[in-house]
């Protein structure tokens, strides 16, 4: 594909830049900032630049790894990029279940992704970016496209900064409502099963159980209500790994109902389940400016109740 100039932030020749990182990078690795100045640049070639000595740092050469503040000036070389299509991006606001001047926390609806990429054109944050032309913006964790409820997003690079490293210290408490098919023979369960992803024959990112070579992962389980066909259960993650709950449910012979990738697909068609039953409905972790406790609640939406009533009544304990 050809190249064409690049536009903005840059100027439209060809020629070396020297650009102010600002607030919206602090904290940033080069190589992630780069991607975000140069859109449509392989992050290969990102990478041999960097490598060449081609972009330096406050006049240094640097690494990919190199972490900038916001009075860094980065020195680029030229570059051309792939001519972005126009692609509209509709802008949208979702429920607000908190806000202040650092963190948005929005319930996010099943069936829309989080962020554009791997066939999508716009998610949420670029939608929400759109409707708000905010100086910053960026999601602090992810929900999977058919997962529902809080989303969390940082107005600021400190409260992204903060927050982001509460959760990999595991600050954090999260917990969903999961619908699955099948009876558990437990009330709670505690699943300590390893995780490890590739690439299946569908060019389509799938998790499997791997204790040998996996990530660990810890869910536990409590059943909440037993139906006819399935339970309600809630699920509290104590790692974040991807698809966790789906694929340690899975594995514990109660598929998620609506998954169409770790699902039952049988009992998927023939109950007409239209969305994933996964909400991810109470969180909780500290305030990435204060410290202070801060807990979110997102109410169950009426797109799960009605696919979980296809499960049947509840059946009383014996």
């Amino acid at each position: 594909m050809p190249f064409s100039k690049i536009i903005h932030p840059l100027e439209n020749k060809l020629q070396v830049q020297h650009l102010n990182v600002g607030e919206g990078g602090d904290g940033q690795r080069l190589d992630n900032w780069l991607s975000k100045i140069l859109k449509g640049v392989p992050k290969s070639h990102i990478h041999r630049i960097i490598r060449g000595g081609e972009v330096r740092v406050n006049g240094k050469r640097a690494t990919a790894d190199t972490r900038l503040s916001a009075q860094c000036v980065v020195r680029l070389p030229p570059v051309r990029i792939a001519q972005p299509s126009e692609t509209y991006v509709p802008p949208a606001e979702f429920p607000i279940l908190f806000e202040d001047e650092f963190v948005l926390a929005i319930d996010k609806p099943a069936g829309i992704a989080v962020h554009g990429g791997s066939g999508v054109s716009s998610g949420i944050i670029e939608q929400l970016r759109c409707a708000r032309t905010p100086k910053f913006l960026e999601l602090v964790h992810r929900l999977d496209r058919e997962t529902s409820g809080i989303l969390l997003l940082a107005k600021k690079r400190s409260a992204l900064t903060a927050a982001q490293q509460s959760l990999r210290e595991g600050s954090w408490k999260k917990e969903y409502l999961v619908g699955v098919f099948g009876h558990p023979t437990f009330e709670k369960k505690e699943i300590r099963l390893a995780l490890s992803k590739n690439i299946c024959e569908e060019k389509t990112r799938k998790v499997f159980v791997d204790e040998q070579n996996g990530q660990f992962a810890l869910s536990r389980f409590t059943v909440k209500q037993r139906l006819n066909l399935g339970s309600l259960m809630t699920a509290r993650i104590l790692t974040g790994r991807t698809h966790q709950i789906r694929v340690h449910a899975a594995a514990l012979g109660l598929p998620v109902v609506g998954d169409e990738r770790y699902g039952d697909f049988v009992q998927n068609k023939a109950l007409r389940i239209k969305r994933m039953l996964l909400h991810a409905h109470l969180l909780s972790l500290p305030h990435p400016a204060t410290g202070i406790s801060l807990s979110l609640h997102c109410p169950i939406p009426q797109n799960f109740s009605i696919e979980l009533e296809k499960l049947g009544k509840v059946v009383l304990a014996q």
